[in-house]
Formats: C-alpha cells, sequence, structure tokens
C-alpha cells in the first residue's frame, strides 16, 4: 500500500464513523506526538480506538478531508480539515497539519500532530 493510499483509507474510515476502521488503520505500536500538547502523546491503536469512539460520540457527524499533501522519504506531510457538531448544535472546525510515517504493511506507524480548532477570534495587538 502507498502513503497516499493509506492517506485515503484514513479519510474514509474517518468518514464511515467507524472507530475500529480508524484504528486499524494504525500499528499496534504507533506512537503519537502532539507538540502543543505533549501530555496528549500517546503509544498504541487501543488509545487511538478509544480516543476515537470520544471524538465519534462527541462529533458524531465529524467529516475529514484532506487539502493537501507530500510524500518526502518515508514522511508524508498532509494538511487536514475537520468539521463537525457538537450536541448543543455549535458547529466545530478543526484543521492543520499531520506529518506521519507508514510501516511496511501500510499502518501509521507515527504521527505529530498540528491539528487545533478554528477560531474566528481577532488577535489582539499587545
Amino acid at each position: 500500500m502507498t502513503d497516499s493510499q493509506a492517506l485515503t483509507k484514513l479519510a474514509e474510515a474517518i468518514n464511515s464513523h467507524d472507530a475500529e476502521s480508524i484504528a486499524a488503520c494504525f500499528s499496534v505500536d504507533y506512537v503519537s506526538e502532539n507538540p502543543h500538547h505533549p501530555s496528549r502523546n500517546f503509544v498504541g491503536r487501543a488509545t487511538v480506538l478509544r480516543n476515537w469512539m470520544a471524538m465519534l460520540t462527541r462529533f458524531p457527524n465529524l467529516t475529514a478531508r484532506v487539502l493537501r499533501c507530500a510524500t518526502k522519504g518515508d514522511e508524508v506531510w498532509s494538511e487536514w480539515e475537520m468539521v463537525g457538531t457538537l450536541a448543543d448544535g455549535t458547529s466545530v472546525t478543526i484543521a492543520g497539519p499531520v506529518i506521519w510515517c507508514t510501516d511496511t504493511q501500510g499502518l501509521v506507524s507515527w504521527a505529530r500532530f498540528y491539528l487545533e480548532p478554528v477560531s474566528d477570534e481577532p488577535i489582539r495587538p499587545s
């Protein structure tokens, strides 16, 4: 499986709203890094499953799309946009880049997430 096929498979799994299908895109020993929120770093497919079960409960109509991607060596750089609605009707957009690698089976084995909620708050000068 090529990196672009793995990327497509992951986006399709997210849009299927099936946490098991999403988790199946990741290796058992997957490493997740979140440089802006280091306490969110973790290892393992089981945590991917737990996290996506929670995400899909919070955003039952979540849709994901890849806006851009580029591959260099064994790394895939991708820009994601995810849109969903909370139970109170609030629409939420999460966007940003994800850098990741796949293993020899085409499963995501490592990723660095820079996804953040999109805010329309103006920047206030200091």
